[in-house]
Formats: structure tokens, C-alpha cells, sequence
């Protein structure tokens, strides 16, 4: 079913004020028509059908039926009010076949003149009415308007145009004085979750907003507190467990060659250890001091790929041509070579790795296994910190390598996928956003 009303607080408080103000006109309207438009055509028309009494009022009875005894009117009466009296056919001659009809004058008329008479309005240098008067159904009285002026905006059009403008920028502004700080506290929200922490919001708008846009800034604050603390924490611990790897390092290299088994042992756990280490704070951290920056998704792969390849991996490539993207280029780079890695990790021989444009509003990259795959049940637990996958892929590393890249696309507004490959093997697609 299709939505027809706005969901946005605006477009709500605008469509409701619209509606009320609307309301608001058609009610002005009926009002001004009935009790002021209407009084005055009224008013105009007992005027024009007084005219009218006075002229047959002006003749004997005895010559009513026959036209040239009209004649008899004052050539004085005729320059004060402007009134001619014509025949049908001298009527039409002179501008009646142009005359607009209107039934509700000739109703006001017949009642004023006390019988069936008609109306009708022609626009020539001013306005004329035609009248044709019970008395006499076979002329044509014409009365000029010469004080009627329509060059001008009626009262009534430009009393509804002055506040129906200053109805609609009231309501539109007072809706964007109650919505702006809503706005502002969803764009707020948004750089939170994507791990940027903006100013404190300014306290505007309604009490009930305002308590709101508190409760949001003690809650940004906090957030930021937390992560900040926790990666003061996670430095110290890596300071701290550097400096005895290290001596354990130096330890190591003076064992004796008979003891080279031990040796290698101890220095590839310090090397697993110091890259759980370096995950630890890329985790933490996530490239909070990085900006980004409009960047290419292929050069980006091909960079990490090459680099795999130099130390004699296995990649195919196939990379489509796509645009530039909004995006940390070094948090890229790292979350490409964490996918290269599991893959490689888990899967052994030969990865995939291909790019395209999805929709033409997000571009996509792909990096795909030939390992034993994982059960789909346990896809979802991949994402979270410090879970790897089951037996079947092995224990290695410290379980933050999908974790960091789920946070990362999660920052960049994007969407990560994991499924199992039909000839075996897991395929990871990560889609980001164009703009």
C-alpha cells in the first residue's frame, strides 16, 4: 500500500497547518460572500432597479407597448444616470449579444422590479448592465458603472491572497522553528554512530525537546568518555606488553643453535602475540583520527593485492570500472587485507577478488575462499569481538579481524555479506556507498 502522508515531523506539522489553513480560506471565503459581496450586489442592484421604476414611472401607462414614446424621457434624466432604452433589435445591435448572463442578479432584479427580469453585464470602456424589466418585456434598459473600476484587485481576491501568504510563511516557518533542532539531533545521532562525536547541540526549541537534546549530549559525552578511556586503556596495555616481548625477544636470540626449536617457537608466538596486539588497537581505535577523503576502491585493492602477491599468493582479480568514493583510505586498506588474510588463513590456494557497481548508488567488492566454508547458523557470530569461526577454519588470530571490518563498513554507511560459495569455500562482500 502506498504511503501517502509524510513521515517526517515537518512534512506532518506543514500537511496539518496546510490543511487548517486551508480550512481557514474557504470559511473566510463564504464569509466575506455572504455578508459582504453579497449586501453589496444587493445594494447595486435595488440602486439600478430604482433607476428603472423611475423611468416607467416618467411615461403614461397608455404608451408602454410602444417604444418611441420613451422619447419622452428628460435629455437631463438621461445625462445624470447614463440610461438608454433600446428595442431587441437595436439591443443587439449595440453590444447585448455580448453581455454575460448571470441568474442570480436577474433573480434579485425580478424581485426588486416585482416581476420575471433578466441581467446581463458587458465589459466595453466600463461596465454596462442590461436589464430587461417586467414592465416592459420588449426593451433593453443599459446602465453604465462608471465608478466601477476593476483595473484594480477586489477586496475580497487581495484580502485572501495577503493572508493566504502570510498564513502559509507563518505556518511554514513555525513548523521549521519546531523540526530544525530535531534535525539537528538526528545529524547529531548519525555522526555518533558512525564514531564521530560532535559539539554539545544548543538547547532549542520546545521544553519537551530540549529535555531531549540534554539527554543526548550527556549520552554523546559519556560514549566519548568510554572510548576514550578504553583506548587510553588498550595503549597502556600494549605499551606495557611490548616491553617485556621484547626482552623475551633479546632473551630468545642468544639461545644456543642446539636449542633453534625453541627458538623459532618463541619468536613466532612473540609475532602472533604483537599482531593480536596491533588488532587490539585498530579495533579500539578504528582510524578516529582519519578523514575521509574521495578516494578509488581498485586502486585501494590492487595495492593490497600486489602486496600479497610479492610474498607468493594466489589472486585473481577481476575489477570493474567504478567511481570515486567518500572513504578512509587507510582503514580501507586494512579492512582488504584482513579479508586477504582469512582467506588465506582459512582457506588455502588460490582467492578471488572482484569489484562492480550495485544499483549505481553503492560499488561493492568481493573476496571469495576455497576453504572448508562454516555453517550458516554461525555466520552471524563471526561479527562479534573475539569469536572465530568453527573447527573447520582453524583457531588462529584473536577474533577481531571481522569485527574491525563490520565496524568500519558499518561507519562508511555500508552492508557486509557472508555466504558459503556453492563449490565451497566463503565469499565476503562488502558494499559501500557512492556518495
Amino acid at each position: 500500500m502506498k504511503r501517502w502522508l509524510p513521515r517526517s515531523a515537518f512534512g506532518q506539522t506543514a500537511l496539518l497547518m496546510g490543511f487548517l489553513l486551508l480550512l481557514n480560506q474557504l470559511v473566510s471565503y463564504v464569509t466575506v460572500a455572504r455578508y459582504v459581496v453579497d449586501p453589496s450586489f444587493k445594494q447595486i442592484n435595488q440602486l439600478l432597479a430604482k433607476q428603472i421604476k423611475l423611468v416607467f414611472l416618467s411615461l403614461p401607462d397608455q404608451g408602454r407597448e410602444q417604444l418611441p414614446l420613451y422619447e419622452t424621457i428628460s435629455d437631463q434624466f438621461k445625462e445624470v444616470t447614463g440610461l438608454e432604452i433600446y428595442s431587441i433589435e437595436q439591443a443587439s445591435v449595440n453590444g447585448l449579444d455580448r453581455a454575460t448572463y448571470y441568474e442570480f442578479l436577474s433573480q434579485q432584479m425580478s424581485t426588486f422590479l416585482g416581476g420575471d427580469a433578466e441581467v446581463r453585464v458587458s465589459k466595453e470602456q466600463s461596465y454596462m448592465v442590461w436589464v430587461r424589466p417586467p414592465q416592459n418585456p420588449y426593451v433593453w434598459i443599459k446602465i453604465p458603472l462608471e465608478k466601477f473600476d476593476d483595473s484594480e484587485f477586489s477586496p475580497l481576491t487581495f484580502y485572501l491572497i495577503v493572508i493566504g501568504t502570510l498564513s502559509i510563511a507563518g505556518g511554514w516557518l513555525f513548523a521549521r522553528y519546531l523540526t530544525k533542532p530535531l534535525r539537528n539531533l538526528q545529524q547529531a545521532a548519525n555522526k555518533v554512530a558512525h564514531g564521530e562525536y560532535p559539539e554539545r547541540l544548543a538547547l532549542r526549541g520546545t521544553s519537551e525537546v530540549e529535555e531531549v537534546t540534554k539527554a543526548f549530549n550527556s549520552m554523546a559525552q559519556g560514549i566519548k568518555q568510554l572510548e576514550d578511556d578504553r583506548a587510553l586503556l588498550m595503549a597502556g596495555i600494549s605499551h606495557d606488553l611490548r616491553t617485556p616481548l621484547t626482552r623475551i625477544r633479546l632473551a630468545t636470540e642468544m639461545l644456543s643453535d642446539t636449542e633453534e626449536f625453541f627458538k623459532e617457537g618463541i619468536v613466532s608466538d612473540i609475532e602472533d602475540m604483537d599482531e593480536i596486539i596491533n588488532q587490539f588497537i585498530s579495533y579500539i581505535r578504528l582510524d578516529r583520527e582519519e578523514l575521509s577523503e574521495l578516494s578509488s576502491l581498485n586502486e585501494v585493492i590492487e595495492q593490497e593485492v600486489n602486496a600479497e602477491i610479492a610474498q607468493g599468493r594466489s589472486i585473481s582479480l577481476d575489477l570493474a570500472i567504478l567511481p570515486e568514493i567518500m572513504v578512509r583510505p587507510l582503514g580501507l586498506r586494512r579492512v582488504i587485507a584482513n579479508l586477504l588474510g582469512n582467506a588465506f588463513r582459512y582457506g588455502g590456494g588460490e582467492v578471488f577478488v572482484s569489484s562492480g557497481v550495485v544499483n549505481k548508488r553503492k560499488v561493492f567488492f568481493m573476496i571469495e575462499d576455497n576453504g572448508p566454508g562454516i555453517e550458516e547458523h554461525d555466520i552471524e557470530r563471526l561479527f562479534k569481538p573475539f569469536v572465530q569461526g568453527d573447527n573447520a577454519r582453524g583457531g588462529q588470530g584473536s577474533g577481531l579481524g571481522l569485527a574491525i571490518v563490520q565496524r568500519f563498513v558499518g561507519h562508511h554507511g555500508g552492508k557486509i555479506k557472508i555466504t558459503n560459495r556453492q563449490q565451497g569455500g566463503l565469499a565476503v562482500m562488502i558494499e559501500l556507498p557512492i556518495s
